[in-house]
């Protein structure tokens, strides 16, 4: 058990009997009563978010998460297949337990699979994934990084905002979780 003052973004709360990520978590003293927090939640299994408030010294419980390292394997259209690395067992999730986070897996990529209760609700992706630019704008002579950025269609589908010097066919690292353009590809 947690007070609700002391939870911040990311952390994992059991409510309802089931898990929920704090999104944002905000603290009011209105002055008159209690001071009381107010928590962005996201749920977990559905996916649904909403606001709630608790008293600040009200006690919550934290859930407890599993996370294994897996290997994306394929996709079937419907689901998306992961085997672990250590048991090589395989599990399969729909898009909705993955979020925007299927549009940057590739064969091969290790990932964190979060576990509540046995059951696997949802990924953590590395800080970022390594994509082909499949098409841009021609790449700009005496371009620099400091030049206005171009749209770029990565591999996966996804368009980015890239450097003018950045061409066609490079290897470009980008951020999975903001969707946006790190750096080349050494």
């Amino acid at each position: 058990m947690v007070s609700a003052i002391s939870l911040r973004k990311g952390n994992v709360i059991r409510y309802k009997d089931e898990p929920h990520r704090v999104m944002n978590s905000t603290h009011r003293n209105p002055g008159k009563g209690g001071a009381i927090v107010r928590l962005l939640l996201r749920n977990l299994i559905s996916g649904s978010s909403y606001e709630i408030r608790f008293n600040s010294q009200e006690n919550i419980e934290q859930a407890s998460l599993e996370q294994h390292e897996m290997e994306y394997l394929y996709s079937d259209g419907t689901h998306h297949h992961f085997m672990n690395t250590e048991t090589f067992d395989q599990l399969a999730m729909n898009e909705q337990q993955l979020g925007d986070s299927r549009l940057y897996l590739t064969e091969g990529l290790t990932i964190q699979v979060e576990f509540f209760e046995d059951n696997p609700i949802g990924i953590q992706m590395p800080s970022y994934v390594e994509l082909e630019v499949v098409e841009t704008e021609p790449e700009l002579k005496g371009a620099t990084a400091s030049n206005s950025p171009k749209p770029a269609t990565l591999k996966n589908g996804v368009v980015v905002q890239v450097p003018a010097f950045i061409s066609q066919g490079e290897i470009v690292r980008v951020d999975p979780v903001e969707g946006r353009y790190l750096e080349r590809a050494k």
